[in-house]
């Protein structure tokens, strides 16, 4: 598989972005599953870049945050990757290939991510024992708790895409 230059360009200003925003958050004493610092650059990579950069940056972001601040904590690491690689899978998916409209790209792929997490949290739990939060408050905080993260996403993310077509 070959990407230009500038889209790996962009995958690495994506990632830099999905380090820098959650350390912001962090240092600013707000709890990151509130405001979801990370998944917006994973998700506008994956629409702005496709399914395979997507995916790169959502596997590459959590990873490299874990090693430089410790954060997302083990074993949220480990359903913070799954979530964010399906962001950039689903979202470069159904927007690039499919050609569905941006607002339902962004909305299913944000769906279909927080599922995967939840399975991974059952999994997790479940299979090999780890402590991990029950499965009804886990879905309570990736809904509720995080409803004005996911605002913002819905309300930022289709303008920078449309920005980033438009310069394009």
């Amino acid at each position: 598989m070959r990407f230009k230059t500038k889209d790996l360009v962009t995958a690495a200003l994506l990632i830099a972005i999905g380090i820098i925003l959650p350390m912001i958050v962090h240092m600013s004493g707000i709890n990151g599953a509130i405001f979801l610092p990370m998944h917006i650059p994973v998700l506008i990579s994956g629409l702005i870049l496709g399914s395979s950069l997507g995916l790169i940056v959502g596997i590459i972001s959590p990873t490299l945050n874990h090693f430089l601040t410790g954060m997302p904590p083990i074993p949220i690491i480990w359903v913070m990757l799954v979530e964010l690689a399906v962001y950039g899978l689903i979202s470069g998916y159904l927007y690039r290939k499919v050609k569905m409209t941006l607002m339902p790209s962004l909305i299913i792929s944000m769906l279909i991510g927080r599922i995967c997490a939840a399975l991974v949290v059952l999994i997790l739990g479940t299979f090999f024992s780890i402590p991990m939060p029950p499965l009804g408050l886990y879905i309570k905080g990736i809904t509720l708790t995080a409803l004005p993260g996911i605002i913002i996403q819905i309300l930022l993310i289709p303008s920078i895409v449309r920005a980033y077509e438009r310069d394009r």
